[in-house]
């Protein structure tokens, strides 16, 4: 693999920087919107007509990105967890229950603003971030500080699992709190599209990858893993890029600075009471360093580039429900990186 002068491989200083590249690909959904916006829309592969096949990008590169992180599942971790598994168990209860618990607060908050829907698009937003499987990116702020890397692999992977059943389930539960054209299409989605875009969108390609770390030989796996890590972490940040692009680019052309605080304040919230949630949980069951911060980890993480992909499907015309999403996505990964020096400085005191 190619090196840079100061010794490290291209991936490991776009891991390193990841937090710049996702900058930079706001910043270009921002000032360049138009290849974005052009690939958000499904295109046909092929001749037109029943020859054509239907392609829609954001689809594609969330499965590429599923499936390079059921490629890296560490199996061999997991059996770690047979003799202990009661953070397991917590964290995945723990996750099914906090949206259940945050979001009629948040809605009911939302209520008592002048806006006409009741903040029903920002609640929207939210439930669709909080009924996705643990992120998979959990377990890489799980490895840079005091975290149970078993226990959080095990609760992506756990989620993941449950997710056909799970989403659809916590949108309908939550879809009450929504009014209007809000609350007609996303139960219709949950009843709908939910369980098959969990099981085609997230399940599948995560357990694809997963079948092939079991099945291939060693070499034949290295050198797809070689291939596959790179493609997806750029398909990634193609994969913000474009959903950036349906809300920023606009969004700056015709501002709203009240849509955008209130975006803001409403994912800091959400964030900010999963994370938290998280840790007066671990503390309250007395789980371990290691275990609580998985725990805590797996409360406020969830894969929000799922969600905005089926926001992407569900609610095309109605782009600005993915400005919360993209600050959910940014604030998760600012809360990880507060758990993860927490755990550093419990360790450095120890």
């Amino acid at each position: 693999m190619h090196r840079t002068p100061n010794g490290k491989s291209p991936l490991t200083l776009l891991r390193s920087h990841l937090g710049w590249a996702v900058g930079a690909s706001y910043l270009a959904a921002t000032t360049v919107p138009a290849p974005g916006l052009w690939l958000r829309h499904p295109h046909t592969i092929g001749a037109a007509g029943i020859l054509g096949i239907p392609f829609q990008t954001p689809h594609f590169l969330l499965s590429l990105v599923l499936f390079a992180a059921g490629l890296q599942v560490p199996l061999h971790e997991l059996r770690a967890l047979l003799g202990r598994p009661t953070a397991l168990l917590t964290g995945l209860a723990l996750h099914l229950i906090a949206p259940l618990l945050i979001i009629p607060g948040v809605a009911f908050a939302l209520r008592q603003s002048p806006d006409s829907d009741g903040g029903s698009g920002l609640v929207a937003a939210m439930i669709l971030i909080v009924a996705m499987p643990v992120a998979a990116g959990a377990t890489v702020w799980t490895s840079k500080g005091d975290g149970d890397q078993p226990t959080t692999v095990g609760l992506v992977l756990a989620s993941t699992l449950v997710s056909p059943l799970t989403i659809p389930v916590t949108m309908t539960a939550l879809c009450p709190l929504l009014s209007g054209e809000y609350a007609a299409t996303l139960a219709g989605t949950a009843q709908t599209a939910g369980n098959s875009f969990a099981l085609t969108e997230v399940l599948l390609p995560c357990g694809a990858g997963i079948l092939c770390r079991l099945a291939l030989p060693r070499r034949l796996m290295d050198r797809l893993l070689g291939a596959a890590v790179p493609t997806a972490m750029l398909g990634s940040l193609l994969l913000t890029y474009i959903n950036a692009s349906g809300v920023l680019g606009p969004f700056v052309s015709h501002p709203e600075p009240v849509l955008f605080v209130a975006a803001l304040a409403v994912a800091a919230t959400v964030c900010g009471l999963s994370f938290t949630l998280g840790r007066i949980t671990a503390r309250v069951l007395r789980l371990d360093a290691p275990a609580g911060a998985s725990v805590t980890l797996a409360c406020g993480m969830n894969n929000s580039s799922a969600s905005a992909v089926l926001i992407t499907t569900t609610l095309p015309d109605r782009p600005h429900v993915l400005l919360p999403v993209l600050a959910y996505s940014l604030l998760q990964k600012v809360a990880a990186g507060v758990v993860v020096r927490a755990g550093r400085g419990r360790r450095a005191r120890a």
